[in-house]
C-alpha cells in the first residue's frame, strides 16, 4: 500500500473517490485512529463538488474485522454512529467494493454502504454476543434489509456466514469471484456517473425517508421534491440531452 502510516487512504479519479482501509495488520479494525480518518475523508467527500462517488474498500483479506479491542491511541472525535450516519445521510452515493471478510462492525459497515459487491471469498458474521455484546448500532442499519427469521438466526448464534448467502438475504447486493470484483464494480461506478449529482443525491435521501414516513407525508414531500427537480437546470439539462439524443452534460466524456 502507498502509505502504511495512514490508517485509510484516499485518491479521487474522474470524480470517483475511493476510500481504503488500510490497517490490514489489525485486519481494518475499527480503532480510534481508523474511525477518525475515515470519518474526515467520508466528509470531505460528501461536501466536495468534484466527488461524484465514493468507493469504499479494503488493504489485506480483510474488510473490517468490527471493533478493535485493545483501546488507546489518539483521542475520539467520531463516534461510530457519526460514521453510519455520515455514510447513510450524505449525499454521494457509496459503492463497497468489500474484497475480504467482514464481523462484528464491519459487517454493519458493509451493510451500509448503498450498493455493495464483495468477493465469494469473504465470510462475514455478526459475532457480537460471542464476546458478550450486542450488534446494537449496526441493527439499525441491518435489520430493514432482513427477514426476522435470518436476522434472529445470524445475530443471536453469532456464526460465520458466507458472502454468497449474506447476498442472498439481501445485506449486500453482489457477491462475485475475487478476479471480478473490480469490473463489477467499475461496472456500477460507470452506471452512476450517468446520474445528475443532483438528482442522485435526491434519490438517495427518498430511499431512506419514504420508508419512515406516513404516505400522506411521504406524497407531500415527494412531490414538492419533484416538483423543484424537473425546474432544476440538471434537469433541464438533461431533458435537454435526452432530446438531442447526446449524453448529459455531467456524464463523464469516453477516453476512447
Amino acid at each position: 500500500m502507498a502509505d502504511a502510516g495512514q490508517p485509510t487512504l484516499l485518491s479521487l479519479e474522474g470524480g470517483v473517490a475511493t476510500i481504503t482501509l488500510n490497517r490490514p495488520k489489525e485486519r481494518n479494525s475499527i480503532s480510534t485512529s481508523m474511525l477518525n480518518s475515515f470519518c474526515d475523508q467520508l466528509k470531505a467527500c460528501m461536501a466536495d463538488d468534484a466527488v461524484r462517488v465514493v468507493v469504499l474498500t479494503n488493504a489485506g483479506n480483510t474488510f473490517c474485522a468490527g471493533a478493535n479491542l485493545k483501546g488507546g491511541g489518539e483521542a475520539p472525535r467520531y463516534s461510530f454512529v457519526d460514521l453510519l450516519n455520515t455514510m447513510r445521510d450524505g449525499p454521494k452515493v457509496v459503492v463497497g467494493k468489500i474484497n475480504g471478510h467482514c464481523a462484528g462492525g464491519g459487517f454493519g459497515i458493509a451493510a451500509t454502504c448503498d450498493i455493495s459487491v464483495i468477493s465469494d471469498k469473504a465470510q462475514l458474521g455478526f459475532t457480537e454476543v460471542r464476546i458478550g455484546v450486542a450488534p446494537a448500532m449496526i441493527s439499525v442499519v441491518c435489520l430493514p434489509k432482513l427477514r426476522r427469521g435470518e436476522a434472529a438466526e445470524f445475530m443471536l448464534t453469532g456464526e460465520k456466514i458466507s458472502a454468497a448467502r449474506a447476498t442472498q438475504a439481501g445485506l449486500l447486493n453482489y457477491c462475485v469471484p475475487p478476479e471480478e470484483l473490480e469490473a463489477k464494480v467499475a461496472h456500477i461506478v460507470g452506471m452512476l456517473l450517468r446520474g445528475g449529482p443532483k438528482a442522485l443525491a435526491a434519490t438517495k435521501s427518498l430511499l431512506y425517508r419514504v420508508p419512515t414516513m406516513s404516505t400522506a407525508d411521504a406524497f407531500k414531500w415527494t412531490e414538492e421534491l419533484s416538483l423543484g427537480l424537473f425546474q432544476s437546470e440538471e434537469a433541464q439539462a438533461g431533458i435537454a440531452a435526452m432530446m438531442q439524443k447526446v449524453d448529459a452534460p455531467w456524464v463523464p466524456k469516453s477516453k476512447l
